[in-house]
């Protein structure tokens, strides 16, 4: 094991001094947390979220986690950078939230939480500190926009294991179809790479952050692979269609994914023309990913391109998106999104064909935007001839 998954201490006092410099700003008292995501990027507890509230609170002199009892001893064992605050069950005899209101004592002034927290939680957080104002901050959702140095480190490791698990299928099919034997079916397949994500961190990695989608993905052929979100099935893979593998893991905490599209045999006529627009839209995607340009405009290039080529109704999604505790986050690299693109940005590109009675055509990277220019961090081959299994 040589790969240290778990992120120091330092680095949160870190994360966690920036965002109290930007609460001075704001004029933000305390900063509730409690989506799945916000938690782990600033304590580095992660948890089966369920109806139970796990909250970060951050003040200037303090850094809470409240947490039900049954998280206790994960809690410990994780060296979470914050100070655990325990309630026993929810919806509780004594409310979550009244715990957490007594640990951080009387709160007078304003209290920002994040956007995304429920409609539910939302007045219990005012009935438990009735002398504060409550409003909701985008903080840390602005903060998540650009990665530390250590994050892009665990994507990076997070891209290397999802090419490895696109090697991992292509070989499992490659060899079936080779041999002349019976092919695998999507599901095996699909079983058969979520294992070696696990196996590869288990006996190269050490302090593994167990997160929900630790690895996953999808693995789909032929005409179901027309869909963009169709799902593994029984069915076995056959000569001459072309497949999908999109696949990413979460190391760290952190994400990464990458997609292919394959072709069992010699491709036909249309396969090849529709391969060679999507690799070519998806190409003009990562270049496009340059800081200081807009994410708008990364989507508008490689679309326009899909259209101008005649193949406008084939496609039905964006380019991408942001990457980085989630697999989806901001920025999203669509034309509706002006956002400036900055160094240490991660966002997909992932322009896509979907042919209805021939199959898809999707290549999808996982791209750092850096001052030099875009960094694509997988690297799995993709030239039509590369990705030709015969």
């Amino acid at each position: 094991m040589t790969f240290k998954q778990r992120l120091s201490a330092d680095y949160y006092a870190r994360v966690h001094r920036d965002i109290r410099a930007r609460m001075a700003e704001a004029g933000i008292d305390v900063l509730l947390l409690d989506s799945n995501d916000d938690v782990i990027y600033t304590t580095g507890f992660s948890h089966y979220t369920t109806e139970r509230p796990v909250v970060f609170a951050l003040t200037q002199d303090k850094a809470l986690l409240l947490i039900p009892e049954l998280e206790r001893t994960h809690c410990a064992k994780q060296h979470v950078a914050a100070e655990p605050v325990v309630y026993f069950e929810f919806p509780g005899i004594d409310k979550p939230f009244d715990v957490l209101a007594r640990a951080l004592g009387n709160v007078t002034g304003t209290i920002g939480h994040s956007a995304g927290i429920s409609m539910a939680r939302a007045p219990q957080i005012a009935a438990a500190f009735p002398n504060a104002k409550v409003k909701p901050s985008g903080i840390v959702s602005t903060m998540r926009l650009t990665k530390y140095p250590e994050e892009i480190v665990l994507q990076q490791e997070a891209a290397r294991i999802s090419d490895s698990m696109v090697a991992a299928g292509v070989a499992m099919i490659s060899e079936a179809f080779r041999s002349g034997g019976l092919m695998p079916t999507e599901i095996e397949v699909e079983s058969h790479i979520m294992r070696h994500a696990l196996d590869v961190m288990n006996t190269e990695h050490e302090d593994i952050m167990f997160v929900q989608g630790i690895s996953g993905g999808l693995v789909y052929g032929g005409l179901n692979s027309a869909y963009p979100h169709g799902m593994p099935s029984a069915r076995r893979f056959e000569k001459g269609e072309s497949f999908m593998l999109s696949l990413g893991c979460r190391v760290g905490g952190r994400t990464a994914e990458s997609e292919r599209t394959f072709i069992l045999g010699e491709p036909s006529a249309d396969q090849a023309r529709f391969y060679t627009v999507a690799y070519e839209a998806q190409k003009m995607a990562t270049e496009a990913l340059i800081a200081g340009k807009t994410c708008a405009s990364a989507d508008n290039l490689a679309l326009a391109y899909i259209r101008d080529s005649g193949m406008g109704e084939y496609c039905l999604h964006r380019v991408g998106h942001g990457m980085g505790v989630m697999f989806h986050e901001p920025p999203w690299v669509e034309g509706g999104d002006q956002t400036v693109l900055l160094p240490n940005m991660v966002c997909s590109t992932e322009p896509a064909l979907y042919v209805p009675g021939l199959g898809g055509f999707r290549i999808a990277d996982t791209v750092h935007v850096t001052e030099k220019g875009p960094n694509s961090l997988t690297k799995y081959p993709r030239k039509l001839e590369e990705i030709v299994i015969a």
